[in-house]
């Protein structure tokens, strides 16, 4: 079968990601390499005098399990991916690897001139978390989210990534002496994630704007309602364990029905670690716990990491498409475990 899907790509420039999403086996056809890359710029972006060109790095980190011949290890309930969903019941709370990779290598080194580089992060991974820090330290600004261009830089000291969620940077590596190599480390378990070989000086015209980009905030006054989304996990009833509201995923169930041009405020409750992921359209985070949102909510977001026993507000405003799409965890065994919900615009 064939079919042929048209998209106008008329959002602003961002980084973006595709990946499988077969109702009941996206983890494990994400685990085998049905995800990537989807890069749009736009004049704006372009105009920006950011590094560009071969300092212009996409990375995509996944961690992976692998047999002693190579193969992927990935503990499905049906090796086949054809009829019985879920993961053996030891990793129902989500796959890890054993082995980290960036762009598909196992624990790269790469070579970089003493210069800025951007660096466009993506955790791809199913389950796994990653406090992403630099050692020697770099100093690191973020430039753009989910969603594409942060209106102002913001410093950070690390980047703390839930899967699915992106973060766009520039990473100075003129701090650091030629020959020095920059270790990037996963901080969440000492476990080595890349390298940067830093080699000799080199032009940089490059910098990093007091303005990037200028948008809409959503008011949160402005929200006709708010809608509470409660992620939690129900035992007993394997393989679809993982809840929203308390129900499992049903498509043909509307858990709600938003108006197109209406602002709402989505109010997302966990029980565990869960990275909520809304179709259609990027939200902006207004509060974690009720109060300020955290240093890695800024932007515009589709995805977003919620702790355990935490709650975190967003303002949402669907525009453009009407039809159905979904709400669900990015911990794609949670995902695959009925960890959705459909909402319809109307």
């Amino acid at each position: 079968m064939t079919r042929q899907y048209v998209y106008p790509c008329d959002q602003r420039a961002a980084t973006l990601w595709y990946h499988d999403h077969r109702m009941d086996f996206t983890g494990p056809q994400v685990y085998r390499g049905l995800a990537g890359f989807h890069l749009i710029t736009d004049d704006e972006d372009d105009a920006l005098p950011l590094p560009k060109g071969d300092r212009d790095l996409p990375l995509m980190i996944t961690d992976r399990a692998f047999e002693v011949d190579g193969s992927l290890r990935y503990p499905s309930l049906d090796s086949t991916l054809r009829q019985v969903p879920g993961v053996d019941p030891d990793f129902a709370e989500g796959v890890l690897g054993d082995v980290v990779l960036v762009n598909g290598a196992p624990w790269p080194v790469h070579e970089v001139d003493a210069v800025r580089h951007r660096l466009r992060l993506l955790n791809a991974s199913n389950a796994r978390r990653y406090r992403l820090e630099f050692d020697p330290p770099t100093p690191i600004t973020q430039i753009g989210s989910d969603g594409g261009l942060l209106d102002r830089p913001h410093p950070l000291s690390d980047v703390l990534m839930a899967p699915g969620e992106r973060f766009d940077v520039v990473v100075d590596f003129g701090a650091h002496a030629p020959g020095t190599e920059v270790t990037v480390r996963n901080g969440l378990d000492g476990g080595p994630v890349m390298r940067f070989l830093v080699g000799g000086k080199a032009a940089d015209d490059t910098r990093v704007p007091e303005i990037l980009s200028r948008y809409e905030r959503l008011d949160p006054a402005a929200a006709v309602r708010t809608r509470v989304w409660r992620f939690s996990r129900k035992s007993g009833t394997k393989p679809h364990s993982w809840r929203i509201n308390g129900e499992p995923f049903d498509p043909d169930r509307v858990d709600a029905s938003t108006r197109l041009g209406e602002v709402e405020v989505w109010r997302f409750v966990s029980d565990l670690h869960h990275p909520v992921h809304v179709h259609l359209d990027q939200f902006q985070v207004v509060a974690r716990r009720g109060h300020e949102p955290g240093p890695y909510d800024s932007g515009w977001k589709d995805t977003v990491d919620i702790g355990p026993a935490d709650y975190v507000d967003v303002a949402v405003r669907f525009t453009g498409h009407k039809g159905r799409y979904l709400v669900h965890c990015h911990n794609l065994e949670h995902e695959d475990m009925a960890m959705m919900a459909r909402f319809d615009t109307v």
